[in-house]
């Protein structure tokens, strides 16, 4: 870890106390600063609490309290998931306080490099396969961090000069990162997400390419070349541009052709000996295998992970299957695209499990794919009638619905024959009904393990 004096004897506030906000405050203690951890919840367990406040971190918890902004802070770190206009976040914003994420502190004290990792869809997956490839290929340590789950406040302190740390990294984090600098810089793709938040989808992309922001010359910008907007996006960074297309539409970088993958002018395999389904992770694929031939990984290495990669929980994971149905727990698609992916990867029939938060916006563009893939198809949650709408208009005649993701399994079972696939891809967030998508999702599985008397595979 490299040790900065940024904020030694600094008064810093940490707004949020989930892992990343834990995680954080304990990294500006270490550094030096005077960190004050503000929740608005009050945790049912003060265990976690009194060990902060063992270690001289003021914690506050219950409320925002106003009063904060007159504290003297010098700079504000602010769970992602808080909007900007939160009450205290504003106020701290009239008053011009510098505000960042947890991602801004851990990247400036990581001493070894940095591969980021984000976009509308597949960041999980294609964070995940690029990891496995560093760590086989490589005799170093390579630590997966950020909207994964790990913070990468924990993983920084740990890390050598001579490690590598990829991040999955969210729009709501990337909005606080102004001098993030990660030598290689990836994005999946770009839809219209998270504009509950963002407000605009220009406020949403601009949040997205933060992630190239201060890359120079001597680094490597990896994007989506298969769509207009993004290829015109990639003249906004300074690195060095690296397409991957699925559809060919670009030979610098990574791609597939006659069902192939390829790096350049290089074979790597076969599409087919992908081991996960769906085109969208082919995508991934190329992506991951663009990071991986800029590391030095041989190729050998990368069609091995590929060809043996299990996918990432709650995103077209493979559950088990039972009397000649496949099921599968994709609840981390949370927006329509992510279904729309989903359903075009099966040639099956397919039991869709879908609803969720209605954010406001309706359903007609997964119409075509519901035409071409849906059998059937059981809906729950705010956004249910929505989704019915696009489903009736598709011509789906078996339309069912369900309390929850949960209830809605034997439903699913009962209206499935042999050689259907069951598949959960909600195509809106869990807010409605869970905490969040890998809950409603762990919950989905129970559930099919209930119904069956089997375990996931």
């Amino acid at each position: 870890m490299r040790q900065v004096d940024t904020y030694k004897n600094k008064k810093v506030l940490v707004i949020g106390l989930g892992k990343s906000g834990v995680g954080v405050a304990k990294l500006l203690n270490r550094l030096g600063a005077f960190v004050t951890l503000n929740d608005a919840n009050t945790p049912s367990d003060f265990t976690q609490v009194d060990e902060l406040k063992a270690d001289n971190i003021e914690v506050i918890t219950g409320s925002h309290p106003l009063g904060l902004v007159d504290e003297k802070f010098t700079l504000v770190v602010k769970n992602p998931g808080i909007p900007y206009d939160n009450p205290l976040v504003a106020a701290f914003l009239t008053k011009k306080t510098p505000i960042v994420t947890e991602i801004e502190i851990a990247s400036e004290v990581l001493t070894g490099e940095l591969v980021a990792v984000t976009g509308s869809n597949g960041k999980t997956t294609t964070t995940t396969m690029i990891k496995e490839m560093l760590a086989t290929g490589s005799e170093n340590n390579i630590y997966k961090a950020g909207n994964i789950g790990i913070p990468m406040s924990d993983v920084v302190q740990t890390a050598s000069e001579h490690d590598t740390v990829v991040a999955e990294l969210s729009s709501f984090q990337l909005m606080g990162t102004p001098t993030l600098h990660p030598h290689i810089a990836v994005i999946t793709n770009i839809f219209s997400n998270h504009l509950d938040y963002h407000k605009t989808r220009e406020n949403y992309v601009n949040a997205k390419m933060n992630i190239t922001r201060n890359q120079t010359a001597d680094d490597f910008f990896v994007i989506n070349w298969d769509d207009q907007e993004w290829q015109s996006l990639s003249r906004r960074s300074h690195a060095q541009v690296i397409p991957f297309s699925r559809l060919g539409k670009s030979k610098v970088g990574a791609y597939q052709e006659n069902g192939k993958l390829y790096w350049q002018d290089e074979e790597i395999m076969l599409s087919s000996d992908v081991n996960v389904v769906g085109e969208h992770n082919i995508e991934n694929a190329l992506a991951a295998i663009a990071v991986a031939k800029l590391s030095g990984i041989e190729n050998d290495i990368i069609k091995e992970v590929l060809a043996s990669f299990g996918g990432v929980r709650h995103r077209m994971q493979f559950v088990m299957e039972y009397k000649n149905r496949e099921i599968y727990n994709d609840s981390k698609a949370t927006d329509i695209e992510a279904t729309e992916m989903a359903l075009n990867g099966f040639n099956q029939p397919v039991i869709l499990l879908a609803g969720g938060l209605d954010r406001g916006y309706t359903f007609e563009k997964l119409i075509p794919s519901f035409k071409e893939h849906v059998k059937a198809i059981i809906l729950f949650g705010e956004a249910a009638n929505k989704l019915a709408a696009a489903a009736k208009s598709a011509g789906i005649n078996q339309i069912k619905f369900s309390e929850n993701a949960e209830t809605a399994v034997k439903i699913a079972f009962e209206m499935s024959s042999d050689g259907d696939v069951i598949l959960l891809s909600p195509a809106n967030a869990s807010w409605d009904q869970y905490p969040n998508f890998e809950i409603r999702g762990d919950k989905f599985i129970k559930s099919v393990e209930h119904y069956t008397g089997k375990e996931e595979e």
